[in-house]
């Protein structure tokens, strides 16, 4: 039913998101997301649609200031539309005034609609990693 992407293709998918989130660019990180992509928080599990990432990041309320993948992430594949990849972060940044960082495992899932689109972002999940 699902094969194993190879591992190019990982890079490729997640490297944009996170850079992204490192500059700061909205307007980047727009582009990548489908209209009714989700995420839920690392840290609190919260859900946070695209408007409030967008919002977020673009107003610099959010800031990365570090994303790092200690370990090579994995994806697999269903298809033409549908990938799903997990790997692994350590990020900090800031919110607003407050300092952050995490050690976590995320699954990312792209879609799209056909094989000659462009894979969008649709949900992201991070889970903390216990030290």
């Amino acid at each position: 039913m699902h094969a194993a992407a190879p591992a190019a293709n990982v890079h490729v998918m997640d490297q944009p998101f996170f850079s992204a989130l490192l500059a700061g660019d909205a307007t980047a990180l727009g582009a990548l997301l489908t209209d009714d992509f989700i995420l839920v928080d690392v840290m609190a599990g919260g859900v946070i649609d695209r408007a409030s990432l967008l919002d977020v990041v673009g107003s610099g309320q959010m800031t990365f200031e570090s994303i790092e993948t200690p370990t090579p992430a994995s994806a697999r594949s269903y298809g033409d539309a549908t990938m799903v990849t997990i790997g692994e972060t350590r990020m900090s940044g800031r919110f607003g005034d407050e300092a952050w960082s995490a050690h976590s495992r995320y699954t990312h899932v792209f879609v799209r609609a056909d094989a000659s689109s462009p894979w969008l972002l649709a949900s992201a999940q991070g889970t903390q990693i216990a030290e």
